[in-house]
């Protein structure tokens, strides 16, 4: 089943994705529902974030190629860690799909992406294993991890860098069935594919990830965990197009502009 969420004047909704419509619900997937027999064609539906979380957790260094090749840019060595490093993200960098990511007043040219899978929790996590995890996540979507680098570099915190607005956009929706080891991800830069890779050759699986917060963090229904990339990405401009494809999912498609504003 595919779960979206999306905009009706003031009013956010969730719904059912059925073919090229949607089927609006009363209530949430994490808890009661019900159809309330509107309908409204797909292509004209305002698709905001698929789930606005309570927690945003990220997890960096997931794959081994995208470590070994951000260490022959740098000019060190490749390190490998024995345990997820997890982060905490701003849910006000949420942008949904179609929406435009702005590329900040002062940026560099280092303003990338990286195309995650993302898992969406269905049930409270305390302390369980990577084997009760399983049962804990109610789907996936997709991720673009908007990295200003010198920013990265320079600042004492990740806010600027990773968590300015506009910087995560997420979506299209949630699919609940996958089938996770035959997925890939895709990347495409204005219609030119860039990336293509494994979306499950992870160094800690999701239920991994999962098991490791939720022993100091516990975890709730909505909340979501963006799980990282592989390979090198290439920089942002103002005018470009960026797709990310996982396949099973969907794609999230999103334009970057400049920052015109105040």
């Amino acid at each position: 089943m595919r779960w979206c969420r999306f905009r009706s004047g003031d009013d956010v909704a969730f719904a059912i994705v059925d073919g090229d419509k949607i089927r609006e619900v009363s209530g949430s997937p994490f808890g009661a529902w019900s159809e309330t027999g509107r309908t409204i064609p797909l292509a004209e539906a305002d698709l905001d974030v698929p789930v606005y979380p309570g927690n945003f957790y990220a997890i960096g260094s997931n794959y081994a190629s995208h470590i070994e090749t951000r260490s022959k840019v740098k000019g060190t060595n490749p390190i490998y860690y024995d345990k997820p490093r997890v982060g905490h993200r701003a849910n006000s960098a949420l942008l949904p799909n179609g929406h435009a990511i702005v590329k900040p007043k002062g940026s560099t040219d280092d303003f990338q992406y990286e195309g995650e899978l993302v898992a969406v929790i269905g049930k409270r996590a305390r302390r369980v294993t990577p084997e009760q995890a399983r049962d804990c996540i109610f789907g996936w979507t997709i991720g673009n991890d908007v990295t200003e680098r010198n920013w990265q570099k320079t600042d004492p915190t990740n806010l600027r860098s990773k968590n300015g607005d506009t910087f995560k956009p997420m979506g299209p929706w949630i699919e609940t069935e996958v089938d996770l080891p035959s997925m890939r991800t895709l990347v495409f830069l204005n219609g030119k594919k860039l990336h293509d890779f494994v979306t499950n050759n992870m160094l800690f699986r999701p239920e991994e990830v999962i098991s490791a917060i939720s022993q100091s963090n516990t975890l709730h229904p909505g909340d979501v965990i963006w799980l990282g990339t592989d390979e090198l990405p290439v920089n942002l401009k103002p005018g470009d197009k960026l797709d990310i494809t996982i396949t099973g999912i969907g794609t999230l498609s999103n334009p970057v502009i400049d920052d015109t504003g105040v």
